[in-house]
This record gives structure tokens, C-alpha cells and sequence, in this order.
């Protein structure tokens, strides 16, 4: 109850503030040219100018996006944040620029006098940034008079930051709005004297959402990029107008892109874990860029994950417990999953977040049978709280890993990290070990799997659970999710699986020890597409029926890429 009472005063609080702010003077002008900075794609461009809007996985057909019935919240807040604006900005002809300038003003005459869902915080805040980023783009061609609404809502909107960024959640939220508002008194005329109070709120929240060791309490790699490009942008806008920027930001910079660069895998995507994707493409170096970390080296232990590099092979394992709190909510029961991609190719994935294709997906993407690790028949390694109601949101995780245990060692031939999670242990006395081994040259990682009872204690439990299972044994499954594109078969009489990656290369998985192989359909969960991905997982299906099961499995590369 207390939940949905502070749910509802927070948006009573936006209207109110959102209606004060509509009274607001408009921005006067920009101080100077503003420099886009943020990436978009000419193809998504030339689809939007077309009418095919598909945001939060969903796709309409409109020429008039403020007249439709939003499918889903995602999609309302992707089309109120504006951020397609950058796809349009990329596309650049006449065309794209007309249609923009049609859909922003229609959006002013509609919800600029602070009616909307658009008017929360981290939405106006991500919204103020494109419009500042793409004014040029956005005012070419038109007169003063013609250009006054636009400058209207912007000092509108500024005064809304000004008043309600504090309302933002912490983390990415509130980063969003903050920033905003930072961008808005850079680079509005008559604005200036919201940078004070805009500099200091963003010094403060990097001291408080960033740790010493460059994470966020919610273990998101592409939250924590997000985070950093707006970060970025704001030195950048700083150092344009011969500001300095705070202390407090430049740090959290300087310990965040290390942990971003360890998380980043060989082909250029980010690892897909807790509910976040690969990033977009070309954002992290260009954020890189701007804050000149581009040489900082990578970590093999960072924000809770183990990283291990062999050749053009990169390994990045979930070595950490599961977040807790406000992030609970959205991470999933991952505990010693892996990812791994080859040169430029992903191979063994995790299925990944389905929060734009509704909530059924995106609980059975939080579950571990939706990762690339073990999992005990009927049960994640964490579970699920129920949620009484569907506004309420996604249920958070419950009663995961107390203890999990991460051990990185470099031997002359390979890299290996050892690491246990106690998930299982309330409910069948079983710990999972798992050793992982890659080869110096990246062409052979060699797996450990085992289920243990380790003390009395556990195995008490684990003897009452074989009991009320009539001593038939507790089946247990080890999986290792595939990417799309890559084509997988069995051979030698199902004893092997061979994985075919589109650049050519070709992975022997093996295995040795009790269970079966075969190979069963999987999901890929991807944002920006409108459906789950068709794809394959390897499966090794066994019983437990004594205290310990090990399964010792080996992923070798057979063949190389033509040109290597």
C-alpha cells in the first residue's frame, strides 16, 4: 500500500509541477551552436520518416504518432523520450527533417502545456538533450515566429527539471533528468542559473550511484554505459563554455570506463545480463573518446563479473550475488552464468531480457533457465516474490545466493576462474561449483560442473529432498544458450555438438560424466525487435542421486576463420 500512496503522490507531484511549469519564460535562444552528440542510424532514419515507428518492441504504422493508442508503457516512453530523434537526425534530408519538425510541434501544441505522460522526470530530461542536441535540425528553415513554441516548451520543460529532477529514481533516471537540466542552463539564454544546482546534483549523484569500484547497484552493463555517455556529454558541455567539471564526475568517469571496457566483449557488444542488452552500437567508444579513457585497461574481476581473454575469445561469467533493493526488481537469477563471443561473433548467450514483449517474457528471461549455467528442475537459483497486482511491477528476487564465490588464477597455458553459488541450498542442500578454463589462444574452454552437499547440515536436507522424491533422484540440467546465427548440429551419435558460426569457424562442445546431450529450441531477447528470436540451446539433462554430481564438458574450436 505504501508502495502505490508514494507511486501516486510522485505522479500528483509531476502534474502539478508540469502545469506551474507551462507558466514558465521561455528560453531565450541557445548561447551557442549546439553540437550533436548523440549516435543514430540512417537506415532506423529513413523507417521512421517512412511512418514505421518501433519502439519498446513494438511497431506502428503512422504518420501521426500522437494520434495512436501507445501498445504498451515502453513504447509511450521511448516515443515521449524523444531518443528516436537521432535516427532522424542521422537520415537528414528534407524529408526526415520535415516529418521531425511536424511530429516536435504537434507534440508542443498537444502536451506542451504540461499535459502528458511525457512530463516525469527522466523522460523530459532525455527529451530537453535531443532537442538541444538536433536544434539546428530541428529550427532550420523556419522563422523566429515559427521557431517561439519550440523555445516555449524548452524553457518549459527546464523549469519542470528545475522543480522535479529530485523526484527521479537514483540510478539512470536521475541521471537523465539531471543531466537535462545541466544541458538546458549551458546552453539556453536565461537559463544560466540553473547550472549551480544542476553541477552539484550530478557531483552528488555520482558519489552516491557509483562505488569506489565503478559499479551501480543494479549490475547493469548497459545501464552503466548509459550512465557514462550522459556523463560524457556533460564534461563535454562543461568544457565548451570554459567550465571545469566537478571532482566527483571526473572520478566516477575515470573508475567507470575500465569496468565498461571489461564488460565489453570481443565483437563489441556488452555482456547481456540483469535485464540490459549489448548497447548501442559505436556508443561506448564514442563516449570513450570524449573523455579521453580510450587506453584504459580492462579488469578480470569487475561490477561483480569475471572476464577471461585467450586470443580473439572472451569469456564474461556472472560471479556475484544477484542485486538487492529498488534493482531486485529487475535482476534476474543469473548466479556463475556465462557468456562467450568469438572474434566478432557471439556464441554461447544468455537468453535476455524480454521487458518489451510483455511481462511473461520478461519473467521467463529472468529465470536461470534462461542462462547458460545449471539449474535444478522447477527452481532458478533465486526466486520470485508474488506481486498482488500488475501495477505493481516486475516481483523481485527473493531468497537467492547468500555466498557466491569467485577465484581467478593465471596459469602459462590458460586463464581459469572458480566460483560456487549456495542458491540451491534451501532447497535441496546443493551448492554449485563451477570451474571454467580458456585456453590462452581462446580456442578451448574446459567446464567443471558440480552439485555438492558439503555439510551435515546440507546433506540432511538434500536426504529429505531424495526421500519425498521416492529416491528417484533430483534431475538437474546444464545449458548453454546459442546466438541466432549460430548453426548447431549433433554428431558422433549424439555424443558431440558442433557449432557453426557464420565467419566460418566451427566449436566442438563435448562432455564427460552422468546425463544425456541433446539440442532444444531457445529464445533470443532482443529490444528493438518486435519478436523473440528463434535459436538453439545444448542440454546435458542428469539425476543427482548421491551427494555429489560432476559434469566435465569441453567447448574447443575445430576450425578457424578462413582469413585467420
Amino acid at each position: 500500500m505504501e508502495h502505490g500512496w508514494s507511486a501516486r503522490r510522485t505522479r500528483w507531484g509531476n502534474r502539478l509541477a508540469a502545469r506551474r511549469s507551462a507558466r514558465a519564460p521561455a528560453a531565450g535562444g541557445f548561447t551557442s551552436q549546439p553540437e550533436p552528440r548523440t549516435i543514430g542510424f540512417y537506415a532506423r532514419g529513413r523507417q521512421l520518416t517512412a511512418g514505421n515507428f518501433l519502439l519498446g518492441g513494438h511497431m506502428v504504422e503512422t504518420h501521426q504518432p500522437w494520434d495512436i493508442e501507445p501498445p504498451s508503457p515502453g513504447f509511450t516512453a521511448e516515443l515521449h523520450g524523444f531518443g528516436w530523434l537521432d535516427h532522424m537526425a542521422a537520415a537528414g534530408d528534407r524529408e526526415a527533417r520535415a516529418a521531425a519538425q511536424g511530429w516536435v510541434n504537434d507534440w508542443i501544441r498537444r502536451y506542451g502545456r504540461g499535459h502528458g505522460p511525457g512530463w516525469v522526470p527522466d523522460l523530459t530530461g532525455r527529451r530537453v538533450i535531443r532537442w538541444i542536441n538536433h536544434a539546428l535540425f530541428l529550427t532550420a528553415g523556419r522563422d523566429g515566429a515559427a521557431n517561439a513554441p519550440f523555445f516555449a516548451a524548452l524553457g518549459a520543460q527546464t523549469a519542470f527539471l528545475a522543480r522535479r529532477w529530485q523526484a527521479a529514481p537514483p540510478g539512470l533516471a536521475r541521471f537523465e533528468a539531471v543531466t537535462g537540466l545541466l544541458y538546458a542552463g549551458l546552453s539556453l539564454i536565461g537559463m544560466a542559473r540553473h547550472v549551480p544546482a544542476a553541477t552539484e546534483a550530478l557531483a552528488s549523484a555520482c558519489a552516491r550511484d557509483i562505488d569506489a569500484g565503478g559499479a551501480i547497484p543494479g549490475r547493469i552493463p548497459e545501464e552503466l554505459l548509459e550512465i557514462f555517455t550522459l556523463l560524457s556529454w556533460a564534461v563535454q558541455a562543461l568544457s565548451d563554455v570554459g567550465q571545469e567539471a566537478p571532482a566527483a564526475l571526473t572520478a566516477a568517469i575515470t573508475r567507470t570506463a575500465p569496468v565498461l571496457r571489461s564488460l565489453r566483449h570481443t565483437d563489441g557488444g556488452l555482456a547481456r545480463f540483469h535485464g540490459g542488452g549489448r548497447g548501442m552500437e559505436g556508443r561506448l567508444d564514442h563516449a570513450l573518446a570524449i573523455t579521453g579513457n580510450t587506453a584504459t585497461a580492462r579488469q578480470r574481476l569487475a561490477m561483480g563479473y569475471a572476464r577471461l581473454d585467450g586470443g580473439r575469445t572472451s569469456v564474461i561469467v556472472d560471479a556475484a550475488q544477484p542485486p538487492g533493493g529498488a534493482a531486485s526488481t529487475r535482476a534476474h537469477a543469473s548466479a556463475l552464468a556465462f557468456e562467450l563471443t568469438s572474434n566478432r561473433r557471439a556464441l554461447v548467450v544468455s537468453c535476455g531480457s524480454g521487458l518489451s514483449f510483455g511481462p511473461e517474457w520478461e519473467k521467463a528471461g529472468r529465470a536461470t533457465l534462461s542462462h547458460s549455467t545449471l539449474s535444478i528442475d522447477g527452481f532458478s537459483s533465486a526466486r520470485f516474490a508474488r506481486v498482488a497486482r500488475p501495477d505493481e511491477g516486475a516481483p523481485p528476487l527473493l531468497d537467492g545466493p547468500r555466498s557466491v564465490t569467485c577465484h581467478l588464477s593465471h596459469e602459462r597455458y590458460a586463464t581459469a576462474v572458480l566460483l560456487s553459488h549456495d542458491g540451491y541450498v534451501p532447497t535441496h542442500g546443493l551448492t554449485h561449483i563451477r570451474n571454467l578454463d580458456l585456453s590462452v589462444d581462446g580456442r578451448a574452454l574446459l567446464g567443471e560442473d558440480t552439485l555438492a552437499a558439503l555439510d551435515p547440515a546440507h546433506r540432511r536436507r538434500f536426504d529429505q529432498v531424495l526421500t519425498a522424491n521416492k529416491l528417484q533422484g533430483i534431475p538437474y540440467a546444464l545449458r548453454f544458450h546459442l546466438h541466432p546465427e549460430a548453426d548447431a548440429s549433433l554428431d558422433m551419435n549424439g555424443a558431440a555438438v558442433s557449432v557453426a558460426l557464420p565467419s566460418g569457424e566451427i566449436w566442438v562442445f563435448r562432455f564427460d560424466g552422468p546425463g544425456k546431450l541433446s539440442l532444444e529450441p531457445s529464445v533470443y531477447l532482443e529490444s528493438g525487435r518486435m519478436a523473440p528470436r528463434a535459436c538453439r540451446q545444448i542440454v546435458i539433462r542428469a539425476l543427482i542421486l548421491d551427494h555429489t554430481s560432476q559434469i566435465n564438458w569441453t567447448l574447443a574450436k575445430a576450425q578457424d576463420t578462413p582469413l585467420a
